[in-house]
């Protein structure tokens, strides 16, 4: 009799169940008030410090508020007559150039300082580097009235050491030369103290996010032949944009707000109608002249330039979220 193999049962088939319409679609991340919650209360903070006073400087600008409401005087609702009035006046514009050129070369030279002392302190040794970071926080802890008040006595027309240096490598023109008698020299000295005590912390932070740069793309490239030049250009500072974006966004509003240097170097006997900023033009119209509608107004109108310059960063942070 013929055998035939035994088959095995074959297993019950199960019902192909219908394919959901949402199969295959990236799942949703649930969205929790969990974040939301815990920065809340920095949020209403800080709202509450910075919301105030742009609050009463927008009523201020749209009011005549001068040395009679100072005391007890109700001021007069005027408009936008103190923006008229005061955007109207031509030296308002000269200052406007005058404060926005000034803040770019400063924050252009001062990240640039700071890159390459970032770059040297991640090449030397280490008590070399130890070294350097000690002379760069010395530098960014002194007060800002030390610092300009060290830098008049260096260029001090009568017994200042750099015009008796220059004056001594025998430079015509340099004895008892005033610096901050004219623009030109003045701003030079006000960038020189302005750069100074800024290069410390964009030449930390920078040297901070250079070390963050894995050691083996660096070598891997040194194989490849890749030059110093190449290297800085290609590896480091594509690998470091965003801190370097950050310093110099910060340096730009820094900058663009500078105030007490330029007060300060004023008061050694430059011309103030020539070398003021906006910040200083803020002072003359609220303290010197009383005009506190004007004052804010101009405020407002600083305001609304710092958040125009900070507009591209901004924007390219959004981009970055985005994608």
């Amino acid at each position: 009799m013929t055998q035939h193999p035994a088959v095995a049962p074959s297993a019950p088939t199960q019902p192909a169940l219908p394919r959901s319409r949402e199969e295959g679609r990236p799942r949703r991340r649930r969205r929790t008030l969990v974040p939301y919650a815990l920065l809340a209360p920095a949020v209403i903070i800080l709202l509450a410090g910075l919301g105030y006073p742009v609050i009463w400087q927008v009523i201020t600008s749209m009011q005549e508020y001068g040395l009679a409401q100072q005391f007890g005087q109700p001021p007069r609702f005027v408009g936008l007559d103190n923006f008229a009035r005061v955007f109207a006046d031509g030296r308002l514009w000269a200052v406007v150039a005058r404060s926005i050129a000034f803040c770019l070369f400063n924050a252009v030279v001062t990240v640039a300082a700071g890159l390459a002392c970032a770059l040297l302190m991640r090449s030397v040794t280490a008590a070399v580097r130890v070294t350097v970071q000690v002379c760069l926080l010395l530098a960014w802890a002194m007060p800002m009235v030390a610092a300009v008040t060290v830098f008049r006595w260096l260029f001090d027309y009568r017994t200042g050491v750099v015009n008796w240096l220059l004056t001594s490598l025998e430079f015509s023109g340099f004895r008892q030369f005033s610096w901050l008698s004219t623009p030109l020299t003045f701003f030079l000295v006000a960038s020189l103290v302005i750069i100074w005590m800024s290069v410390p912390f964009v030449a930390l932070s920078l040297f901070a996010g250079l070390t963050q740069v894995p050691e083996e793309i660096i070598e891997a490239a040194q194989i490849d032949g890749a030059s110093p030049a190449q290297l800085l250009h290609h590896i480091l500072l594509p690998m470091v944009r965003p801190v370097l974006s950050i310093v110099l966004l910060l340096q730009i509003i820094w900058d663009l707000r500078v105030f007490a240097q330029i007060r300060l170097l004023q008061d050694a006997g430059a011309p103030v109608a020539e070398t003021n900023l906006l910040g200083n033009l803020i002072y003359e119209l609220g303290i010197g002249r009383q005009d506190f509608g004007g004052a804010s107004a101009v405020s407002l109108f600083v305001l609304a330039l710092t958040m125009l310059l900070s507009w591209p960063y901004v924007r390219s942070l959004m981009k970055e979220d985005a994608q």
